[in-house]
């Protein structure tokens, strides 16, 4: 009887060290670091589009946008991210018709303006953006962008990169994140919130 005493009291110290930590991991990430989220996505960086046209920051202002970055090689995050974009822009009918997308390549030796421009041009909303292995380098860097290339046993590589997409409002100001298979309804709500900012 003493012993499951005991263990319950142990048991308890547990959750309780557990609920200190998830508090402390809470308050932790989503303090607010206004220098930090103010600068990103505002450095010098000069892609180009599926299109032929310039991309740089100021391509992220005037309209509400989602910036992902991926890769066309990719066998699962990418094509499920760009299906939920465009299944949010059919929820969001013409609501979102002021709403920018951007798919920005993680892997440009690869992915030329043709293959980016073929990739995502099934969404009839999304669009490629490519450039030079320094210049999508500053690109992610600006936005805190993760990626990295992962060599395969073949000898071929595949990317290990960020799955959120980034939403920046009309002034090309980070707004927040929709993470990697983030409910609909959750993903929607956030993306009326970025609208209506």
């Amino acid at each position: 009887m003493a012993s499951l005493k005991g263990l319950r009291v142990v048991l308890w110290a547990l959750v309780a060290v557990a609920a200190v930590g998830a508090t402390g991991l809470y308050v932790y990430t989503t303090m607010t670091r206004p220098g930090e989220v103010a600068a990103l996505g505002q450095g010098d960086y000069q892609l180009v589009t599926a299109e032929g046209e310039p991309f740089s920051h100021d391509s992220l202002k005037g309209k509400p946008s989602m910036l992902f970055f991926g890769f066309t090689h990719c066998p699962e995050v990418c094509p499920t991210s760009l299906a939920e974009m465009a299944s949010w822009y059919e929820a969001l009918g013409d609501e979102a018709r002021d709403l920018n997308a951007w798919f920005i390549s993680v892997d440009p030796s690869r992915d030329t303006a043709e293959v980016i421009g073929d990739y995502v041009s099934w969404t009839g909303r999304v669009t490629g953006v490519t450039g030079s292995e320094e210049e999508v380098a500053k690109t992610a860097q600006s936005w805190g962008a993760y990626y990295a290339k992962v060599p395969l046993e073949d000898g071929d590589y595949t990317m290990d990169h960020t799955a959120s997409v980034f939403l920046i409002n009309a002034e090309g100001e980070f707004e927040g994140t929709i993470a990697y298979r983030e409910s609909s309804d959750t993903a929607i709500a956030k993306l009326r919130r970025l609208l209506a900012s």
